[in-house]
């Protein structure tokens, strides 16, 4: 499908008003003859022959055709934006729902100013095309031709002598438009990495003066702004190769017309008022010699922005998100059978090798490891952000992959590690997970989640506005709203990844207590670094590179004096675990 076709299905639509809107550029190009030729009229007619009574009429009909030309050049160009910006409308419509579509793997491979420079430049590349450079193209083929026909009828061996120039022009537009593709996709290609690292500066600022490296940003910052500059610059030289051709080119018609046409009236074989209109219409040549160079550099802007936007909109996640009509009722069941996963841009890496374990409504489990070990990986399966490479994940005893993927999450609530709050009001960021949520629901979590205190202490409580990603709260915060917000859905699994890391150990002792009642028929999958938030679990797995090495309860595992054994020794101290050790041991005599 090429992008004239591909962009056809958005203006479809509008085909009525699209139909007229070129109507109208057709009849303006063409009412563009009248003045000159009105112009020939009076020179031979009321000058030289003295037709004095023709001259009124004559003004008449030139005024008449200037007022009607711009009437409906306004109006068409009005057309033409509206079509535009419906059209794309709807194109950014499609992006932004397929992005909702995509899965982690494009998003862990697709920069976000490339996302960004799709959503914005590229989209407004073919707005430009739909409601500029269509009717400019159409309004020049139209006076080209329409000239052609009335300059021959004036004077056809003047008209035939302007056409030798013709073929030259030819030439040098596919040359400039060969030339002017690569160019404009390496500036669009630029334009991404530029994007990419403006962004990724802004979301790290923080960083960045933590470290003193401004000088540092500014250099990266140099290198990709020059290679921006130098790629428009590759554009201009071409431009600047070409476009003096075409214009010079253009330039030699006038030359032709005056020098051959004055020929011709000297000789008596052309009146001199069919010279005055002949000249009068050689712009409706020139002009559309003079702009096909400008068209074909617009033209390039426009395919190479549908190559991008049609690239992404067929791109076909590796998990495919369905709407459904029925929902699927979850009672919480979870069972990895043998589960191992790579990468795809990595197949011969396995990030989690051979997993088994299974989870019963209403347990929790804990999960400990180094970073890196798989840990986050691996609860991600459950809800189908990835999907096994080997064996299978099943949830209530049905594979995960035969689940429609939005009856699934639906059903389960992640509060992941890295926190993020929308640019809302904390009960907007909590009710997130459940819009339709009665306040008291929201009160209710965020007691839970030891959020109230400091809510409560907000100017606005509930309806204090937060900024970007939460700006001005402290990491605890941030994670105890992120996990009512997950709590506010009552999932059937609940997925905690670090929730607590940046809460101290009091405040993570409340937050327990509290998730016992609201959480208790819920099946609960903890990710911590801490002994003390995996100590209660029914189950605890201890995950390092990729694999499961222990698991257990915590007496078991204690007992067994393995890595959960060194890791409760390190964070806790000889002498807590010999006191744990011997009240273990009271308690069996």
């Amino acid at each position: 499908m090429n992008s004239i076709k591909w962009v056809w299905q958005y203006i479809r639509p509008y085909l009525f008003g699209w139909s007229w809107a070129s109507i109208m550029v057709v009849a303006v190009a063409l009412l563009n003859i009248v003045t000159p030729y009105v112009g020939g009229l009076i020179v031979d007619n009321v000058i030289y022959n003295g037709e004095s009574d023709l001259l009124l009429p004559l003004l008449g009909l030139m005024l008449l055709g200037t007022f009607v030309r711009t009437i409906l050049r306004y109006t068409y160009q009005i057309k033409f934006e509206r079509i535009g910006q419906n059209a794309l409308y709807q194109i950014r419509e499609d992006l932004y729902t397929k992005l909702q579509e995509l899965d982690f793997t494009f998003f862990n491979t697709t920069r976000v100013g490339d996302i960004m420079a799709r959503m914005t430049g590229d989209t407004d590349a073919i707005r430009h095309a739909i409601a500029w450079l269509y009717f400019n193209v159409l309004d020049n083929i139209v006076l080209f031709v329409s000239a052609l026909i009335v300059l021959s009828t004036i004077e056809w061996r003047l008209t035939l002598a302007l056409l030798i120039v013709t073929p030259f022009i030819a030439l040098f537009t596919i040359l400039l438009s060969i030339k002017a593709n690569g160019a404009f996709y390496e500036i669009r290609e630029s334009f991404a990495k530029l994007n990419s690292m403006v962004e990724e500066n802004i979301g790290g600022n923080k960083v960045v003066k933590a470290f003193a490296n401004e000088a540092y940003e500014e250099q990266k910052f140099d290198v990709r702004n020059e290679g921006f500059k130098k790629a428009n610059m590759d554009s201009v030289n071409i431009s600047k190769t070409y476009l003096p051709v075409l214009e010079t080119l253009a330039g030699f018609m006038a030359v032709i017309s005056v020098g051959l046409g004055g020929f011709f009236v000297l000789n008596g074989m052309m009146s001199v008022g069919n010279l005055v209109a002949f000249n009068g219409l050689i712009w409706m040549l020139n002009t559309p010699m003079r702009n096909v160079g400008g068209y074909m550099n617009d033209m390039q802007r426009f395919i190479t922005a549908t190559y991008k936007i049609r690239e992404m909109l067929n791109t076909k996640p590796l998990i495919p998100v369905n709407q459904k009509k029925s929902i699927q009722e979850m009672r919480g069941e979870v069972e990895f059978q043998n589960v191992s996963f790579a990468f795809a841009d990595e197949p011969e890496h396995f990030v989690l090798s051979h997993i088994s374990f299974r989870a019963e409504p209403g347990e929790t489990i804990g999960i400990l490891g180094e970073t890196g070990s798989g840990k986050s990986t691996l609860v991600n399966m459950i809800s189908r952000f990835f999907d096994p490479t080997e064996g299978r994940v099943l949830i209530d005893g049905e594979d995960a992959r035969r689940w429609n993927v939005l009856d699934l999450r639906k059903q389960i609530a992640i509060v992941m590690q890295d926190v993020f709050l929308f640019s809302d009001t904390i009960k907007g960021n909590i009710s997130y997970g459940k819009p339709s949520a009665e306040f008291e629901d929201i009160e209710q979590v965020a007691r839970v989640a030891d959020a109230s205190q400091f809510i409560e202490k907000m100017p606005e409580r509930y309806e204090t506005y937060l900024g970007e990603r939460g700006s001005g709260l402290s990491g605890g915060q941030r994670q105890r709203l992120s996990l009512a917000r997950g709590l506010i859905k009552h999932p059937k699994i609940l997925i905690l990844d670090d929730t607590t890391s940046a809460v101290d150990m009091e405040t993570e002792v409340k937050i327990q207590k509290g998730m016992k009642d609201v959480s208790r028929d819920t099946t609960t999958f903890i990710i911590a670094n801490r002994i003390s938030s995996v100590k209660n679990a029914d189950q605890i797995l201890i995950m390092s590179k990729g694999e499961i090495i222990e698991r257990g309860q915590h007496e078991e595992l204690l007992a067994r004096k393995g890595s959960y054994y060194d890791i409760y020794q390190e964070q806790l101290g000889q002498s807590e675990v010999e006191e744990e050790e011997d009240e273990d041991g009271s308690s069996t005599d």
